[in-house]
């Protein structure tokens, strides 16, 4: 990835910045997607490009809640909490648009103090990832796109989610807003000033539409020849938008299903594969005709492996409905959208899988990393995926993704292939940390058994 090189016009600075002196941000990504760091005061940056940031290591062990869980990692007190280096990435740079002027943030990755990456960080695993397509003469090419919801500030008033009042009637949404340019223009205050960031922090932004569900956007974001780079733009997409809704008093939320009656948000990924000559290998007409639908069987023998890093929660389970958008079974399809995975392309450069499962709430460093060690599968030995779903044929019995986060827990737990994509320790961490988070949720009694039940039994 090369590093990012800003010229920040007057015209696209923002208007209503932060006032008070910059700050130079250094962060790490959390086993759950969050960032979380040290915040500089400008002109100390130098300590960052030297090395001499350090953190607890067991900040990238921390559950949802923020908890180390050192009774069952033992990786916190246990052994004294010991501190880690965090290496900044200079390629990461970027202006914080949001901040004072002059404000930059950069993406690390956690290290022993013996050099080598902790085997907690996120972007350590997936640039491990790549360097196995690396080391064969390969280089694979995704791109990202993530939907999102805007919605009222109040939501911490309520305790409950609403659309923007621009979008309702009476307090009621608006209807199905796909691709409506209203919804867009009802937003646009927001949307130009999400737009403005992305521009000031050099992402490659692409197309934005309105989503099904009232406030739902999408924003592409453009292929890039670095898995690892595209995992940061990500990352700084989901930043920016809830930035962008603060400065116009709004929230913006990457919750798989944060409404019961609309549409989830998902966190597709296009991704291809070209070889030391830039020729994509996918490429049915000019490369090997069967490696594409090879590469989709790797994908598909380990989605059920897989599905707690593309539905990381116990709410993303509720984005996999029948009749949605969101996949249920593990299909493939040429253009079909109600697959798992859709092929666009066949032929030429364009030629590339989507991984349609994942929710808008998955970590992007460990989704890529699924995602391509599931293509290595396809590529290490050929494969078969099946019959394909037409408009005209769905295929029988069918494997389904499971609906129920603890199994999808204990399929990570389990699995040979998570052990080799994560790593024996992360599969532990992770596969741990989610398991007292399902028991918490299956623990706590809600508003629907209050509901349904209590009147009945």
């Amino acid at each position: 990835m090369s590093q990012r090189i800003f010229k920040v016009m007057a015209s696209d600075r923002m208007d209503g910045k932060a006032g008070g002196d910059p700050r130079f941000e250094i962060l790490i990504v959390g086993m759950n997607g969050e960032l979380r760091g040290k915040q500089l005061p400008s002109g100390a940056e130098s300590k960052a490009w030297a090395g001499e940031i350090r953190l607890p290591t067991s900040t990238q062990s921390l559950d949802i809640w923020g908890d180390d869980n050192d009774d069952i990692t033992g990786l916190s007190l246990t052994i004294g909490d010991p501190d880690g280096m965090v290496v900044a990435d200079r390629r990461s740079l970027a202006p914080m648009p949001w901040a004072p002027e002059g404000s930059m943030q950069v993406l690390a990755t956690m290290h022993e103090f013996d050099g080598s990456p902790s085997f907690m960080d996120p972007r350590a695993i997936l640039a491990s990832v790549v360097e196995r397509y690396r080391s064969r003469g390969l280089t694979p090419v995704v791109a990202t796109e993530l939907e999102f919801y805007v919605m009222s500030g109040d939501w911490r008033e309520t305790g409950r989610p609403s659309p923007p009042e621009s979008l309702t009637y009476r307090g009621e949404p608006n209807g199905f807003q796909l691709y409506d340019m209203s919804a867009v223009d009802a937003l646009e205050d927001y949307l130009q000033t999400l737009r403005a960031y992305a521009k000031v922090q050099g992402l490659p932004a692409d197309a934005t539409t309105a989503e099904f569900g009232p406030g739902q956007f999408e924003v592409n974001l453009t292929h890039r020849a670095d898995a690892l780079a595209a995992a940061d733009d990500c990352l700084y997409l989901k930043r920016i938008a809830e930035q962008a809704a603060r400065r116009h008093g709004l929230k913006s939320t990457c919750m798989a299903k944060p409404y019961s009656d609309h549409a989830g948000s998902g966190l597709h990924v296009h991704a291809s594969i070209v070889d030391s000559q830039g020729r994509n290998i996918l490429d049915a007409r000019g490369g090997e005709p069967k490696l594409l639908k090879s590469v989709t069987a790797g994908l598909l023998d380990s989605m059920r492996a897989a599905q707690l890093v593309f539905a990381p929660f116990a709410n993303s389970y509720r984005r996999f409905q029948p009749g949605s958008f969101a996949p249920v079974d593990l299909t493939w399809g040429n253009g079909h959208r109600g697959t798992a995975i859709r092929i666009p392309d066949t032929d030429g450069p364009a030629a590339r899988i989507e991984h349609r499962v994942a929710g808008a709430d998955a970590n992007p460093y460990l989704l890529l990393a699924a995602i391509l060690g599931g293509m290595l599968a396809g590529l290490d030995r050929e494969l078969d995926p099946g019959e394909e779903t037409t408009p005209s044929h769905t295929p029988a019995n069918t494997t389904p993704l499971t609906h129920d986060f603890l199994s999808a827990v204990e399929s990570f737990r389990a699995s040979p292939f998570i052990a080799d994509i994560f790593g024996t320790r992360y599969q532990v961490l992770y596969g741990d940390t989610k398991r007292k988070e399902a028991f918490a949720h299956l623990r706590t009694v809600s508003d629907f058994d209050y509901r349904t039940y209590l009147p009945r039994l």
